[in-house]
């Protein structure tokens, strides 16, 4: 019997790990295994042609929120190009389905309910012996007599008994990342999540979790993300962890989801020698309202997170991404700007910004006449509506969401975005006023280039103020403009002014001619641009800046930025 385990992923990047797992538990007590992946942007009929290519006896799909339309059209169209085929559905997506899914797909042959190992392993041990399963644990089945549900039964309570995909050469390390977790199950009982149905949490054994990271760091994979739902729930362990990586680590780099108020001093101390570059933390703030963090079942010490955060930002070697969630009961719209802000003071490398998701088994989407929650049906299930906001308010957050990815995440509007906040009172402020200008032009509606979003932010400054505050911002969109993209000539947008005195263009052709000489020496071409400025920071009155473009063969564009 052949089975092909098999996903469609949001981008080709992302490597599965359920399907490695899934395949290396069942190992050959349940007939030939293959695993195939996929995207959701490649043609229906290109993968189905792929699938039936290889002549499988089953085909089982993971399904996620991201995939769960096309996985379905999937499940149609290989039923009906090849009727004896046996269709298996996993995943966080349908572990919550009933019978009626077996109704609207009559292709579906299995359905697994939850962590699928055992359950996948019971149905493909029955098959390949010529057997119906009987009475398996959370596993949903089709028979001549109709469906057939086994009990619910437990997980997997040793990690260790799942053989290591990655020693079995099961995972696919070429993409550039690679997931891996060292526990199931979270301590936590957060209401958006469904890791709150599994509080126990399971960890592979140290020697297991070593293991593994040895083989992934000798590889010299790229990016390493432990999937881990609260990796440091047990500060010991996580500092062992912690502490294998800085001692064996070659040049992988690791991105770890933390709960930043469980950090302790000693945890804090072996971090501050993680070398720079090497550790990313995303940590979920989700709220800063007390009465929205309780109403969500989240028990965290805002204060301890807050000046855990402040420490790690002062040694600035570890990236931190931390996470708000939008539309969470009991916060309103003004109070979301306030998080929004007091969060910024914390000097986030990256802050996301998302409505929250009605998940499929999650405790809040069974408590939403409760909190008068309004939900979109279909994938994503993002929030419409709540007791505190209303759609068009939950536009206007995802919109500044959008622009906080435009801008600060961005890393291009540094300068602009300081001042938007001081000129607006605050970053809310600023951005929701430059999101009311955006969504009235339609900037949301289209991808935007570079030049097109420092357009799009002049649009807003140019209409939105007058006199010295459009001045400033001006300014500092101009500065900001001509670090990260070399100025063309015929090309100089409105906000930058090119017009100097002679003074200032004798002194300018003085320090070009400077830095071509210093460019001959060292190799490479070099451009430049000349521009004033009125109001930058750290800089008394008018300046004139020189921006040298140095691109060396083999790497990237030198952007400088001196005054003359």
């Amino acid at each position: 019997m052949k089975t092909i385990l098999t996903t469609l992923h949001s981008k080709y990047i992302h490597p599965s790990l359920a399907l490695p797992c899934l395949c290396a538990y069942c190992g050959d007590r349940c007939g030939e295994l293959l695993i195939r992946e996929f995207t959701v942007h490649e043609p229906k009929d290109s993968v189905l042609g792929v699938l039936l290519a290889l002549e499988p006896d089953v085909v089982a799909f993971s399904v996620y929120l991201w995939n769960r339309r096309e996985t379905l059209e999937l499940v149609d169209a290989l039923g009906a190009a090849a009727p004896g085929l046996r269709i298996v559905l996993g995943g966080p997506e349908v572990s919550f389905e009933g019978k009626e899914l077996f109704v609207r797909h009559p292709s579906l042959s299995a359905l697994v309910r939850g962590e699928g190992e055992l359950p996948l392993h019971a149905l493909l041990s029955a098959w390949i012996r010529g057997e119906e399963p009987a009475k398996v644990p959370r596993l949903a089945w089709r028979t001549t007599a109709g469906i057939s549900e086994g009990p619910e039964g437990p997980v997997l309570a040793e990690l260790d008994r799942i053989p290591s995909p990655f020693a079995l050469g099961l995972v696919d390390t070429s993409r550039g990342c690679v997931y891996l977790e060292t526990s199931r199950g979270c301590p936590y009982v957060c209401s958006f999540c469904m890791s709150a149905l599994d509080t126990s949490v399971r960890s592979f054994s140290m020697e297991r979790i070593k293991g593994d990271l040895d083989l992934l760091m000798a590889t010299e994979v790229p990016r390493i993300k432990l999937v881990d739902r609260t990796f440091n729930y047990d500060a010991r362990r996580a500092r062992e962890i912690f502490r294998h990586i800085l001692e064996h680590n070659r040049s992988s780099h690791f991105h770890f989801e933390i709960g930043a108020h469980l950090l302790d001093e000693a945890t804090l101390e072996l971090l501050r020698t993680v070398p720079p570059g090497t550790f990313q933390f995303e940590i979920g703030v989700q709220s800063t309202l007390p009465r929205t963090l309780q109403a969500i079942g989240r028990s965290s010490d805002l204060e301890r997170l807050e000046k855990n955060i402040r420490s790690l930002h002062k040694e600035g070697n570890i990236h931190l991404h931390l996470d708000l969630i939008a539309g969470l009961p009991g916060e309103g719209y003004g109070d979301f700007l306030a998080s929004i802000d007091r969060v910024l003071a914390l000097q986030p490398h990256h802050l996301q910004i998302e409505p929250v998701k009605l998940l499929p088994g999650a405790p809040l989407r069974s408590q939403t006449d409760r909190f008068k929650i309004r939900y979109d049906p279909n994938p994503p299930y993002a929030v419409l509506g709540t007791a505190e906001l209303g759609f068009n308010e939950l536009e206007r957050l995802r919109g500044i969401g959008r622009l906080m990815d435009l801008t600060f995440n961005s890393g291009r509007f540094p300068t602009f975005l300081a001042v938007l906040a001081e000129t607006c009172g605050s970053t809310a402020t600023g951005l929701e006023a430059m999101e009311e200008h955006w969504r009235g032009a339609e900037l949301f509606r289209h991808p935007l280039s570079q030049r097109a979003l420092f357009d799009g932010a002049w649009s807003f400054v140019s209409t939105a103020f007058s006199g010295e505050a459009r001045q400033r911002l001006a300014d500092g969109l101009g500065y900001d403009f001509a670090r990260c993209e070399r100025v063309a000539p015929e090309r100089i947008p409105e906000f930058l002014d090119t017009d100097l005195t002679a003074d200032e263009r004798e002194r300018a052709r003085d320090r070009v001619r400077g830095a071509v000489e210093e460019n001959r020496r060292e190799g490479g071409r070099l451009q430049h641009f000349v521009a004033a400025f009125r109001y930058l920071p750290r800089e008394e009155g008018r300046t004139v800046v020189l921006f040298t473009y140095r691109t060396r063969g083999g790497s990237g564009m030198e952007v400088t930025a001196e005054p003359v």
